[in-house]
């Protein structure tokens, strides 16, 4: 899709959204009918959130442990010590995962986790445990048998009667097959396989025909940080009216948005930090397509100005900031499981409280920053040649 094109789109939004979907559903709603309007609650001051859409509800950690690290690439994942590792996140409070049909042995993993948790902890407990997956086929023809196929591999790694939720992802938006694969799903969740259906990496235009389509979809997984704030833009907007809400992974940028990369030269090999992660190298790009390294320097700076104010870490104020955002029911932070942990920073999330001083000096550095919906696209272009 010519970027021209989007421009569209993002002018036109608000009126469209509103003059069709939006009158269409939530007026249906107000006299009783079912519809695909959906609504968050927050309970336990601000840990937990549930995502709520007609009859289907799920609540979960606001901050969410990733599982894409243990797809490989950030170091050798011993087993025995990751799932130990798992039991400590939720022994912490932080008691739902993020993981993929895609991230190496992530399902498996929470398999094993689980069974400990059944063995181990009381039933109330595990109550609070939910495994979130995603689903990310390839662009074939969606057959009802071919999207059960897939998510009972799902069901059986990770070892539960219902996935808590499934997130779906599509590469192509040419081959509107993923209409198809989700009204499947939707038959799944019916049946009581999958408790919630969801969306990752999915634009504005093609959640908003989704909707239109009466998909019961609760959330968009999304890339999602102070440097990328394109979700705050059309997807914010369509969010608002339908109530579908947003989980965001990227937050901390792999971890460039730490102390550790304050003041870090690149240009001179081995002399500071390496990007020696998928993740680092990935958000690296994000960095020069938003301005640069200097420019990225002044926001370390003025991040660490905030987190020493507070008392806590970078990665703590960057996570905080999203939080803050309209749509954001949970953000993501990647877990090495058994190799490196950030429960502390993690839970400090909770009670931080950005002040409009805090708020005011990141967008002072920020708006020098190139607005990332012009340079790359919506959220989930970086994945799809439109």
């Amino acid at each position: 899709m010519p970027m021209s094109v989007h421009f569209v789109i993002a002018t036109n939004l608000a009126t469209t959204v509103s003059s069709n979907w939006f009158h269409r559903n939530v007026s249906r709603r107000r006299i009783g009918s079912s519809s695909v309007k959906c609504s968050t609650e927050t309970t336990e001051a601000v840990r937990w959130v549930k995502l709520k859409n007609g009859n289907d509800s799920l609540e979960i950690c606001r901050v969410l442990n990733g599982m894409w690290q243990t797809s490989g690439g950030w170091g050798k994942i011993d087993r025995n010590d990751a799932v130990e590792a798992m039991l400590r996140y939720a022994d912490a409070g932080l008691s739902t995962f993020d993981m993929a049909d895609i991230y190496g042995p992530s399902e498996d993993l929470y398999g094993i986790f689980v069974n400990r948790v059944r063995r181990e902890r009381p039933p109330e407990y595990l109550e609070k445990i939910k495994g979130l997956t995603k689903w990310v086929p390839p662009p074939v023809k969606m057959t009802r048998s071919y999207v059960r196929e897939n998510i009972e591999k799902s069901r059986k790694r990770m070892d539960v009667a219902s996935l808590d939720m499934l997130q779906f992802h599509w590469w192509d938006y040419a081959n509107d097959g993923y209409l198809d694969a989700l009204k499947h799903l939707t038959d799944l969740k019916e049946e009581g396989k999958i408790m919630t259906v969801a969306l990752t990496n999915f634009d504005t235009e093609r959640l908003q025909k989704i909707l239109e389509n009466g998909i019961p979809v609760v959330s968009n997984q999304v890339q999602h940080s102070i440097v990328d704030m394109r979700p705050q833009h059309r997807m914010a907007q369509l969010c608002e009216l339908s109530g579908v809400k947003l989980i965001t992974y990227g937050t901390v940028m792999g971890g460039l948005l730490s102390e550790k990369f304050l003041d870090a030269n690149l240009t001179i090999p081995f002399a500071g930090p390496r990007l020696n992660t998928p993740s680092l190298q990935k958000y690296k790009r994000m960095v020069d397509a938003w301005g640069g390294w200097n420019l990225f320097q002044g926001l370390l700076r003025t991040m660490k100005s905030i987190a020493t104010k507070h008392g806590v870490s970078i990665p703590t104020v960057a996570v905080r900031y999203v939080l803050d955002q309209p749509g954001v029911a949970g953000s993501m932070i990647g877990v090495r499981l058994g190799l490196a942990e950030h429960i502390q920073d993690a839970n400090a999330i909770f009670s931080l409280v950005l002040d409009d001083e805090d708020v005011n000096s990141i967008q002072e550095v920020t708006k020098k920053g190139k607005d990332l919906l012009q340079v790359i696209g919506d959220c989930g272009d970086e994945y799809r040649s439109i």
